[in-house]
């Protein structure tokens, strides 16, 4: 896994080519080692995401919206359509931050 920490969150790209178990992985890692940051996860290499492959991270993205965190997905692989709405998927690293920079703005105000 490649690691990039922002100011505002920490990137986590898959560097192996099994998203299930990728996301299986960050099911363990992040409530550890990353509960306390806003994450982003770098799926861009993934050309055709599954709507399965996507919904793999629904449980990481729950725990981290109930924490007052954001869970972000980088990915322009998949039909933004069928996205459920507990999850955030962008075609960009720069849209993930700047979700993450309005989020944080909303919680500072309390909406």
């Amino acid at each position: 896994m490649k690691i990039t920490s922002k100011d505002t969150c920490v990137i986590l790209e898959d560097e192996r080519d099994d998203v299930l178990d990728f996301a299986s992985y960050l099911e363990i890692v992040i409530p550890s080692t990353y509960g306390e940051k806003n994450i982003v996860v770098d799926l861009l290499k993934y050309n055709k995401l599954t709507l399965e492959e996507l919904l793999s991270f629904l449980k990481i993205s729950n725990d981290q919206r109930a924490a007052s965190k954001s869970f972000v997905i980088v990915n322009t692989g998949i039909d933004y359509d069928l996205i459920p709405d507990e999850i955030i998927v962008v075609p960009t690293l720069q849209e993930a931050e700047d979700i993450i920079s309005m989020e944080e703005i909303e919680r500072d105000l309390s909406f």
